[in-house]
């Protein structure tokens, strides 16, 4: 929104809010006292109209007594003497049976309005109102009934009227047929509510209860507030009228000097320093030009100032830096310091590459020709420019073809370029460890960071070269976080004795090969091995003795595996071989090969106390378990292979057992679960927790 909007939308709200909560309230009130004189006269119209229902109730209800008391063979007589009278309309006799006895001729058609049993809802529509009398035989049984009948005529409504006419009020029948603005709202209307017509007329819609069975709707008139409302709306429109040419006005003769000053500021923006604002009036606005014409005449001398905070600008740039130090995605984090060290010192191509001590080259990224994006490099140590810098730690700057260093071919061409290594940190923060050795030590190179060629043709200085080495320790801080971050997540899933996968890896791994085999129709073989009788090691040789033959046997079992097989430590003396792609008889035939290596070789070992090497025999038993044969779920793979487990202790050890196939029916008898991670000897290996005694059977 404009500041002239702003302004007249708070003017229109000072002026026009207080008139308008006037007329609302002046409003409101009309309207409040004209609803509580209606409510007022409409209720004593009620009271006076129900007391009229009333009373023709109690006349009917008098008569049709009469009528029940008189024996059968008169009542036809005393019927069409009343009706002769005007007493009632129509009086009709019925017995028990529901036959019709007696009835007048002038009987009005139904529905009739019971004067006892009104409609609760008051929606139906009368014809007449009457009221009716159970006979009661000799013997005080139910022995019929007698209606007597009056129409709901003009007298009647004449009656009613008048009645209701005493309070100032009309009364209306809600009959069949009857339309108009009052009988609508009536009938939207829940009885005793009270409402308003379309034409102002107040509207009460009558109860009916017992007495008063009539579906009625009394009516009061208005008292002239549309009149009233007409005349506080003209109202209204005249000061909102008023209040817009005012705020135009005043929207207008402020903003035109600001207006005028946006228009010369954006001229200065584009680099007219020559744009001036008229000085018009000599208020504030009138001060604020003048102040613009100085600031705009001076703009000229501060450009050579702006051009000297290119270092700061560097400086926040280095705060850059420290933020992407922050990242674990290395590839992004060294682009992005690539791209920005070569904005910020003009260069027209740049390379960033990590040293790989395996291959002894260096690996990164260099920027391409039309300077969109990266692509993958890789330098030899020997014979490159990057290489001499890597092997020798220290940063250089210079021209190609002016000395000993020479580009490599995958590096980017250039006359001019500079390089400085990217090294580790000299010391940890703080100072060191405990004994005073810098963190690393010594100073490891890690990279290189490099750029070529300034655009203008210009060599690269000093200053560029200090810019270049912020931006490589970045870099530096940024590997090191990387690496110590993976190497963290590695610690995380292995067992520090073994070296092998723990049990959470394990679980993870599980999962995702069972889902890999049941996706592409594959086999898995799970074998879980557990040492013999490795209490008695423990209990023989010591913890650390134990300790030895753990790491032993994982080194075994890695040599035993494929490289796409993966070997994992459960806990204590457990171990788990997952072998992807392999079937029940390729995982006999590992079993039998881990089992030959572990029973031929005795294990040595040199006892800390008694200072000599001493030769320990050791079995394994192992279970064998295949998905989808054994198992659909990594816990059915696993409870499967453990109880095959049990089987190879209880069949002597040393030996392997394949487990039984999964029940193929729901009748069929479920596969014995054993406590998982439970081995079948009581142990206590170092690691590891103590499982439930089981009978030794022998080795």
């Amino acid at each position: 929104m404009t500041l002239r909007a702003r302004l007249t939308v708070a003017f229109l709200t000072v002026v026009l809010g207080p008139v308008l909560l006037g007329a609302l309230a002046v409003g409101n009130l009309v309207t409040s006292v004209s609803e509580e004189r209606a409510s007022s006269r409409l209720d004593l119209a009620a009271i006076a109209t129900g007391s009229a229902v009333t009373s023709l109730c109690q006349q009917l209800e008098t008569d049709a007594e009469l009528v029940a008391r008189y024996p059968p063979e008169d009542r036809r007589g005393l019927a069409d003497d009343l009706v002769a009278q005007g007493r009632v309309d129509a009086v009709r006799v019925r017995d028990a049976a529901g036959v019709t006895t007696v009835t007048t001729a002038s009987a009005p058609p139904s529905p009739w309005a019971d004067c006892r049993r009104p409609d609760p809802h008051g929606n139906q529509r009368y014809t007449a109102i009457g009221a009716r009398v159970a006979l009661r035989g000799d013997t005080g049984a139910p022995a019929g009934e007698v209606w007597t009948v009056r129409a709901i005529d003009d007298p009647v409504l004449t009656r009613l009227a008048d009645a209701a006419g005493a309070a100032d009020a009309q009364v209306t029948l809600l009959a069949t047929g009857d339309t108009g603005p009052v009988v609508e709202t009536a009938r939207q209307l829940a009885p005793g509510q009270l409402g308003q017509s379309p034409d102002g007329t107040w509207v009460r819609r009558v109860s009916t209860t017992e007495g008063q069975p009539l579906p009625l709707a009394l009516t009061a008139p208005g008292t002239g507030g549309q009149q009233l409302y007409a005349l506080l709306l003209a109202a209204v429109a005249a000061a909102a009228a008023l209040a817009l040419a005012a705020a135009w006005w005043l929207a207008r003769s402020t903003t035109r000097p600001l207006t005028e000053l946006a228009r010369a500021a954006d001229r200065v923006a584009e680099g007219d320093l020559d744009a001036r604002v008229p000085v018009r009036t000599n208020d504030e606005t009138g001060q604020v030009a003048a102040a613009f014409n100085r600031m705009a005449h001076r703009t000229s001398a501060y450009v050579q100032a702006l051009t000297a905070s290119r270092d700061q600008l560097r400086g926040h740039l280095a705060v850059l830096g420290d933020t992407l130090s922050s990242t674990h995605d290395l590839h992004r984090i060294l682009q992005v310091i690539l791209q920005t060290a070569v904005a910020t010192t003009g260069a027209a191509a740049g390379a960033v590459v990590l040293l790989d001590p395996q291959t002894q080259t260096l690996t990164g990224q260099r920027t391409r020709p039309d300077g969109d994006g990266t692509d993958p490099i890789t330098v030899p140590l020997a014979g490159s420019l990057l290489g001499a810098v890597a092997a020798t730690g220290e940063a250089t700057r210079g021209r190609t073809g002016t000395g000993d260093l020479e580009s490599h071919d995958s590096e980017p061409r250039g006359g001019s370029y500079m390089a400085v290594p990217i090294s580790a940190p000299t010391e940890m923060p703080g100072g060191g460890d405990e004994g005073g050795t810098p963190w690393p030590a010594p100073p490891a190179v890690r990279g290189v960071l490099a750029l070529y060629d300034r655009v203008g043709g210009d060599d690269f200085d000093d200053t560029d070269l200090v810019t270049l080495r912020t931006f490589a320790g970045q870099a530096a801080v940024a590997v090191d976080n990387v690496r110590i971050h993976e190497e963290a997540q590695r610690l995380s899933l292995t067992d520090p004795l073994t070296g092998l996968w723990n049990y959470r890896h394990l679980q993870d791994t599980l999962h995702r090969e069972v889902e890999r085999a049941g996706r592409f129709g594959r086999t898995l073989t799970v074998l879980a091995l557990d040492l013999d009788l490795f209490k008695e090691v423990n209990d023989g040789y010591g913890h650390p003795a134990g300790d030895a033959v753990l790491a032993e046997l994982a080194r075994r079992i890695r040599a035993e595996i494929r490289e796409m097989d993966t070997a994992f430590r459960q806990g204590g003396e457990e171990f788990v071989v997952l072998l992807p792609e392999t079937d029940a008889r390729g995982g006999v035939v590992v079993a039998q090969r881990l089992l030959a290596a572990v029973r031929d070789a005795p294990i040595v070992i040199t006892l800390r106390q008694a200072r000599e090497e001493v030769a320990i025999d050791i079995t394994v038993s192992i279970g064998v378990a295949v998905y989808p044969d054994h198992g659909l779920s990594p816990d059915e793979l696993l409870d499967a292979a453990d109880n095959a487990l049990y089987a190879a202790k209880d069949a002597g050890r040393d030996t392997y057992q394949v487990a039984t196939d999964r029940p193929r029916s729901p009748t069929a008898a479920p596969l014995p679960v054993r406590p998982r991670g439970s081995g079948a000897d009581d142990t206590d290996a170092a690691g590891g927790g103590a499982k439930p005694p089981r009978q030794s059977r022998g080795r």
